[in-house]
């Protein structure tokens, strides 16, 4: 089963959702601001990718953050500030029980087929 982690009015998430349901590729949408954070395997994605893929250093999230923050950043402060802020996490995440992938790219979304 897919799972594709985001937020529903998020323009890359939009795309996403619009490659699968055209692709007719069965899924299920965890949207972070609707269903929550508990159910969100973060910790698991920090583990294995590391925050810097994880997180998105170009969205207004980032930004925000304080440069002590930013220069600080680590797997465990990344951890807390996704869980309260979860636009900081790059979108979509999309997960089988094989792959997952950060963000949208056509030829990536490819693989979701095989």
């Amino acid at each position: 089963m897919i799972t594709l982690y985001g937020i529903k009015n998020c323009d890359t998430v939009k795309k996403a959702r619009k490659w699968l349901e055209k692709n007719g590729v069965d899924y299920r949408f965890h949207d972070f601001r609707v269903d929550g954070m508990e159910d969100v395997p973060l910790q698991a994605w920090l583990d294995k990718f590391g925050w810097q893929e994880v997180l998105n250093r170009r969205s207004t999230s980032w930004r925000e953050l304080s440069d002590a923050q930013k220069n600080e950043m680590d797997n465990t402060l990344a951890l807390d500030l996704a869980s309260a802020t979860p636009t900081l996490i790059k979108r979509p995440v999309t997960t089988t029980s094989k792959i997952t992938l950060f963000g949208f790219k056509e030829a990536t979304f490819e693989q979701l087929q095989s």
